[in-house]
């Protein structure tokens, strides 16, 4: 069965504010609680619904990749990735004064995905168009080596936490509500650690930095993200990694502009070239090309290079390089230079099959002016 969008689950537009979301969550979420809803055999179905859309909607990151994406973009096997631990966390944040915050469906809390990490490239059109393999360097939380990831020193042991009795959870009464909240001292894991590893203090984490190589597909535009799954922190209590998202920006060319996956690029071209017709030179990606220039080439005259663009990354044809003819004026003529151009500005004057855009363009004004 398909999943239903996340906006239209909680009635709200997609630009809609981050205030406005947890309105329609908490309103939601008061409406389909579990405990308010006990002879109601979907609340519980609605409410993981409300609160999941609501998990990923108020996460920046994790909207973005839905928005671009839908849910793909945030299954934890997709693109974007996400996480069903967010919702208690979000319950908490949102209802925490009114139900002592804690999973509303009483499971334990024993670990957490860690956090999801972002990291900007920046590369070159080549890189873009050819894609390329990079080497990059980032911090993190990552799991310590010396307990490996448990908190413990070796050989000490764990012991049930007196707070909760090991259920990882106490119950709190708070009016007609009655839910199972995260045990505070155990954070849910039902066990404290006796004696805490040295190196990282008992949280199973440190902080490490690492070099990840990163392979750049041909065809990435600026905006496009890389998702690096289990690139990120560390999990909680042996929760899974996050993921690494590497956000790409391309850095404008010397010579080529891109518009999707065409190139753009002018050619300045001599007045004579222009006239008389001629073979110019042509950059492209793979190198240079000779095209020929009709006589009486204007300015503004495109030139389509079929095949000589951007191969998309999602596939479909290759895109075409588009070059704009730019006619250049000559400059710091000599004093005969200057009487030759004279002489033949003279013999065309008088013929208007020689000047017909002038020509026309006189009309145009003299009708104008007319009427």
């Amino acid at each position: 069965m398909a999943k239903r969008d996340y906006y239209e689950i909680l009635g709200v537009q997609r630009g809609a504010s981050e205030d406005e979301l947890k309105k329609a969550y908490r309103k939601l979420a008061m409406k389909y609680h579990p405990d308010r809803n006990s002879d109601d055999p979907s609340a519980p179905e609605k409410f993981k619904e409300a609160s999941e859309a609501y998990e990923v909607l108020s996460d920046s990151s994790k909207r973005n990749a839905y928005d671009q994406f839908g849910h793909e973009g945030v299954d934890p096997s997709g693109f974007g990735g996400s996480s069903s631990q967010g919702f208690n966390d979000i319950f908490g944040d949102i209802f925490g004064d009114i139900f002592g915050g804690g999973d509303p469906f009483g499971r334990r809390q024993r670990s957490n995905k860690g956090s999801d990490l972002q990291y900007s490239m920046t590369i070159s059109l080549e890189d873009a168009v050819r894609g390329v393999t990079e080497k990059i360097a980032i911090s993190c939380l990552d799991t310590c080596s010396s307990c490996d990831g448990t908190g413990a020193e070796e050989g000490s042991q764990l012991v049930t936490c007196d707070g909760c009795g090991g259920s990882g959870q106490v119950r709190m009464q708070q009016g007609f509500f009655s839910v199972a909240q995260t045990c505070r001292k155990c954070g849910g894991s039902g066990q404290i650690i006796s004696h805490p590893c040295k190196v990282c203090g008992g949280q199973g984490r440190v902080d490490k930095r690492k070099t990840l190589s990163v392979k750049i597909p041909a065809g990435v535009d600026t905006g496009d993200r890389i998702r690096l799954s289990g690139e990120g922190e560390a999990g909680i209590n042996g929760g899974p990694s996050g993921d690494l998202f590497v956000q790409i920006k391309v850095l404008p060319h010397d010579v080529f502009e891109r518009d999707g996956k065409h190139l753009y690029c002018e050619a300045p071209i001599s007045f004579i070239d222009a006239t008389l017709g001629g073979e110019i030179q042509i950059p492209t990606l793979d190198g240079k090309v000779k095209i020929k220039i009709p006589e009486g080439t204007q300015t503004g005259k495109l030139f389509r290079l079929r095949g000589k663009g951007i191969s998309p990354i999602r596939g479909g044809s290759t895109g075409d390089l588009l070059c704009r003819a730019v006619i250049e004026t000559p400059q710091n003529l000599s004093k005969d230079q200057k009487q030759l151009l004279k002489q033949f500005q003279d013999s065309i004057t008088s013929n208007s099959k020689q000047n017909p855009l002038r020509e026309e363009w006189f009309s145009k004004v003299k009708s104008f002016f007319e009427n």
